[in-house]
């Protein structure tokens, strides 16, 4: 049983990473399962201070995933039309591969910015700022996921 509680980790804390970048997965709290799981193969193997502080920083990821990129996409003074355009950019950005994902927010967030008719430096900033957001969630989400995978490996040489 305790092989089927680790395979069953190694693929949350894969799923977790291609969370980080797929929005359509929930990458922190996919990663965080993976703690669950190698605590149900050895109860031992995780402490509860560390189930507590990366839980912490599971719900706090979550919420700024939701949360930045709408707060610094009105901080670079963004209509609700660059926050729309920066979501369906992302969207259209998973079916053209990495660069889609990663550039994907910026043009979307410009093209809505250009279609509420702000001015051109003005949605270049927004669709900035939108990408900064981006690449803000993103890089604390790949520290998180790889936090844990670096746990889950650890474990095996414990």
């Amino acid at each position: 049983m305790e092989n089927l509680w680790l395979v069953l980790g190694g693929i949350f804390a894969v799923v977790g990473l291609l969370g980080t970048v797929l929005p359509v997965l929930p990458g922190a709290p996919l990663a965080y399962a993976t703690l669950w799981m190698m605590w149900l193969a050895d109860p031992t193997s995780v402490s509860v201070t560390s189930f507590v502080v990366m839980g912490i920083f599971m719900v706090i990821l979550t919420i700024l995933d939701y949360i930045a990129p709408i707060w610094l996409t009105r901080r670079g003074g963004g209509t609700k039309y660059g926050e729309r355009g920066a979501t369906i950019g992302l969207v259209v950005g998973l079916f053209l591969g990495p660069l889609g994902i990663i550039f994907g927010p910026f043009v979307g967030a410009l093209i809505g910015e250009l279609l509420a008719k702000t001015p051109r430096d003005q949605a270049i900033k927004v669709a900035f700022m939108s990408f900064a957001a981006f690449l803000l969630t993103t890089g604390l989400k790949l520290i998180y996921c790889l936090s844990i995978i670096w746990m889950f490996v650890a474990s095996f040489f414990n």
